[in-house]
C-alpha cells in the first residue's frame, strides 16, 4: 500500500525549511558524507606488485645493495691490474674470490633462513666489506701478492640478496603463483640491470677518480643497502629452526636436474662475455642485457605456465636457437651494428628462461630453506660462468673469437638436453609436471 504524503519518507538530500532573522531558509537535513572511493586496481603487474605493504622499501634497499654486485669483481680487476700490471693476477685473485662464494654462499643461506635475514645478512656484509677495504690496502700498499687472494677471499660472505628478496616475495604471495611469477620476472630484470649498469659505473670512477674508487663506492653501497633491506622487519620472512629431519635442498627431488641445467645456463654467461669482450669490446655486451632485461619485463605481465617445466623446455629451445645468432652473423658479416642486433635478440630467452627456473626451483625447495635453495642455484650459475668464460677462452685464443661464438651456443644446448633428460627422467617416476609443479 503506498504511503501518504504525510508519512512519505523524504531523501536525506531534501533540506529542511525553517525561520531565522524573519526569513524563510533552507538548511540541508545532515552534512554532506564524504564518500571514499577505492582506488581501482592498476592494469599493471608490476605496479601491483609493488603496492604490496613494505615492498617498495625493502626493493629500494635490495637494489641498492644489488648493484655492487657487477661492480666489485670489474673494480677489483681494475685496481689490481693497474697496480701490479698484471691480468693474469688479477684474473687469479678474483677466480678465487668466486671459488670461495661458492663454498661459504650455501652456508650463509641456510644461517638466513635458519636465524632470519637481518640477524644474519648484516654482520656477514660487514665481513665481506672488511674483506674489500682490506683488498683496498693491499693493493695500495704493495703487500704481498697471497694477501689479496686472502683478502678478496673474505667477501664470499656477501649475502644473497637478490635469493633474500625473491624469499620475501614467496613469503607475502605465498599461495598466488601469478603474483609469484610477476616478482620472479621483476628480480630476474632488476639482476640484468644491475650487472648491465655495475661494470660502467665501475670503470667510469675508477678511470675518472682513482684505481680504487669502485672498490670503496660499491662496498659503501653494499653495506647500505643491506642495512636498509634488513630494517624492513615487517616483510621478512620468519625464521625456521632446523629440525633433524630436514633435510639439504640438494637432496629433494628434481633439484640436482635444475641445478644442472643452471650450472650449463651460466656457461652460456660466461662463454658469451668472455668471447664477445675478445670480438667487440665489453660495452656491445650491454645489448645483450638489455635484451634480457625487456624480455624479462614483458614476460612477467603474462600468465604463469601451468606446466613449468614444459615452459623451461621451450625457453632453453629459444635460448639455443637464439644463441646461434651472434655466430651467423661472424661468420657470414664483420658488421658490428648486425652483431649488436643479434646479442639483443639472443638476450631476449635469458631472462624468461632464469625466471622459469627459478620458479622451478621455488617450487622444490621446502618453504622454510628458500634462501639456501636458491643460493645452491645462483652457485650453480657461478660455477657455469666460470667455466664458460675458460671455455670462451680458450677458443678465442686457439679458433678465434668467431668461433668462439659456438660455445654459448653448445652450452645452451647442453642445458636443453639436461632439462629433457630430467622431464623424461620425472615421467618414468610417474610425477605429473603439470599437477605437481
Amino acid at each position: 500500500m503506498p504511503k501518504s504524503p504525510a508519512t512519505r519518507t523524504l531523501p536525506s538530500s531534501t533540506p529542511l525549511l525553517t525561520v531565522a532573522g524573519g526569513h524563510l531558509v533552507a538548511v540541508p537535513r545532515a552534512a554532506p558524507e564524504r564518500v571514499r572511493r577505492k582506488r581501482p586496481a592498476s592494469a599493471n603487474p608490476y605496479l601491483r606488485l609493488l603496492a604490496t605493504p613494505g615492498a617498495r622499501a625493502f626493493t629500494a634497499g635490495n637494489l641498492i645493495a644489488r648493484l655492487p654486485m657487477g661492480m666489485l669483481s670489474v673494480s677489483a680487476v681494475i685496481m689490481i691490474a693497474g697496480s701490479r700490471g698484471s691480468y693474469a693476477l688479477a684474473g687469479a685473485v678474483t677466480a678465487t674470490g668466486l671459488a670461495a662464494t661458492a663454498v661459504v654462499a650455501p652456508f650463509t643461506a641456510r644461517l638466513v633462513d635458519r636465524y632470519g635475514q637481518a640477524r644474519i645478512a648484516v654482520p656477514a656484509t660487514a665481513l665481506a666489506v672488511l674483506g674489500s677495504l682490506a683488498l683496498v690496502l693491499c693493493v695500495r700498499y704493495d703487500a704481498p701478492a697471497w694477501t689479496l687472494f686472502v683478502a678478496y677471499a673474505a667477501t664470499a660472505t656477501t649475502p644473497n640478496t637478490g635469493g633474500m628478496s625473491r624469499a620475501r616475495w614467496a613469503h607475502l604471495h605465498r599461495g598466488d603463483p601469478a603474483a609469484l611469477h610477476t616478482a620472479n620476472s621483476f628480480e630476474q630484470a632488476a639482476d640484468e640491470l644491475c650487472f648491465m649498469l655495475g661494470p660502467v659505473v665501475a670503470a667510469t670512477l675508477c678511470g675518472a677518480l682513482f684505481p680504487e674508487a669502485g672498490t670503496l663506492v660499491g662496498a659503501f653501497l653494499l653495506m647500505t643497502g643491506v642495512l636498509i633491506f634488513a630494517a624492513q622487519r615487517a616483510t621478512e620472512p620468519p625464521p625456521t629452526p632446523r629440525t633433524r629431519t630436514a633435510v639439504s635442498p640438494l637432496r629433494t627431488p628434481g633439484m640436482p636436474a635444475l641445478l644442472a641445467v643452471f650450472l650449463a645456463t651460466g656457461a652460456v654467461f660466461g662463454a658469451l662475455e668472455v668471447v664477445s669482450i675478445a670480438h667487440a669490446g665489453g660495452a656491445i655486451l650491454a645489448l645483450q642485457a638489455a635484451g634480457s632485461c625487456a624480455a624479462g619485463l614483458l614476460y612477467g605481465s603474462l600468465r604463469p605456465a601451468r606446466n613449468a617445466h614444459r615452459r623451461l623446455l621451450l625457453c632453453l629451445a629459444a635460448m639455443t636457437a637464439l644463441m646461434s645468432l651472434p655466430l651467423l652473423a661472424t661468420t657470414s658479416t664483420a658488421s658490428l651494428p648486425v652483431l649488436a642486433l643479434c646479442l639483443l635478440l639472443a638476450g631476449a630467452a635469458t631472462a624468461p628462461t632464469m625466471v622459469t627456473g627459478m620458479t622451478l626451483v621455488q617450487r622444490a625447495t621446502p618453504p622454510g630453506q628458500l634462501n639456501e635453495g636458491m643460493t645452491l642455484s645462483v652457485t650453480a650459475l657461478l660455477g657455469g660462468v666460470a667455466a664458460g668464460a675458460a671455455t670462451g677462452g680458450w677458443l678465442v685464443e686457439h679458433a678465434g673469437t668467431v668461433s668462439g661464438y659456438a660455445a654459448p651456443m653448445g652450452a645452451a644446448a647442453l642445458a636443453l638436453a639436461i632439462a629433457a633428460a630430467g622431464t623424461a627422467l620425472r615421467r618414468r617416476q610417474g610425477v605429473s609436471g603439470g599437477s605437481a609443479r
